[in-house]
């Protein structure tokens, strides 16, 4: 519900960044000396399997099996290229500190905003474009320290980090064209999105296990289930903001990456992260950007 102060989609999104900043803390205890791609299938199997329960207690569960084939195919686009996205990104968290990783992933709302410009033609205001300098700031200062601890961006991590970045990016600008272009209603995308992460990731992990060499052991953790649930509520909290009309995508993508926020100042301690007191500056640029953006309309 709008307020007479904020926007009717802010308070989702800012909810749906506090639980991916959540997320981004459990997802680096999960893959820290573990191997990926079992942390990530029965991550995600766990938040498909909850979203289902939700739903069926809800009663929205048989209306949102509803699909048409071509739907179906769209939503199934969306899995492949967010499939892709995790692959890249748990690979990285375990490679690079919480500090750094959490940061530059955030930087996709830039490729979004310039998405968004192209694809949409999403002109900012003048205090919003204000807000996203401030917040651009701070995730380019972010990746500046990145070097403080010998990461350049040519270290594995970092390439890994980046190509992760560039595909969200590019599935934030398709959710738009799914939600607000083809209608596509949210229950059943987030429904087939779930069941076919299954499906796929679940491929990508047998064909790891039985076609190449075996990487790190796998060792259950109560950090990998509560992963794939923490994301399916930042999902759920972030389509709702996208299927609102006349919502931008790149400022959506911006207040929802300010879950870097959260994940520096817990993650950052709980894993003893170096140099927090100079990353925390980046992180005040950020949060006057979020400030501005709530305030803006």
């Amino acid at each position: 519900m709008e307020t007479a102060f904020l926007p009717q989609w802010f308070i989702p999104i800012l909810l749906s960044a506090f639980s991916l900043g959540f997320y981004d803390i459990c997802k680096k205890h999960a893959v820290r000396d573990n191997s990926v791609m079992p942390v990530l299938f029965f991550a995600t199997l766990s938040g498909s399997l909850f979203y289902i329960i939700v739903s069926a207690c809800l009663g929205t569960l048989v209306s949102s099996f509803v699909c048409t084939l071509p739907q179906f195919l769209y939503v199934f686009l969306k899995t492949l290229i967010v499939s892709a996205s995790w692959i890249l990104g748990y690979y990285a968290v375990r490679e690079l500190p919480i500090s750094i990783s959490a940061p530059i992933r955030a930087s996709a709302p830039l490729w979004t905003f310039i998405g968004g410009l192209v694809l949409y033609s999403e002109i900012p205001t003048l205090f919003q474009a204000l807000a996203m300098l401030f917040i651009f700031a701070g995730y380019y200062a972010f990746s500046v320290l990145g070097k403080l601890e010998g990461f350049s961006f040519r270290h594995k991590g970092m390439l890994l980090i980046m190509g992760c970045t560039l595909l969200g990016a590019a599935s934030a600008l398709y959710d738009k064209y799914l939600l607000n272009v083809l209608q596509i209603p949210r229950g059943m995308l987030q429904l087939y999105f779930s069941i076919d992460l299954v499906f796929v990731l679940g491929a990508a992990f047998l064909i790891r296990k039985f076609c190449f060499k075996k990487g790190c052991a796998y060792e259950w953790s109560w950090s990998v289930p509560l992963t794939g649930i923490l994301l399916i509520a930042a999902d759920f909290l972030y389509f709702y903001a996208v299927s609102i009309p006349d919502t931008h995508i790149s400022i959506l993508s911006l207040v929802r990456r300010s879950s870097c926020v959260l994940t520096f100042v817990i993650g950052a301690r709980y894993f003893k992260d170096q140099h927090v007191w100079k990353k925390a500056l980046a992180l005040a640029c950020i949060l006057t950007g979020i400030v501005i953006l709530a305030l803006a309309k």
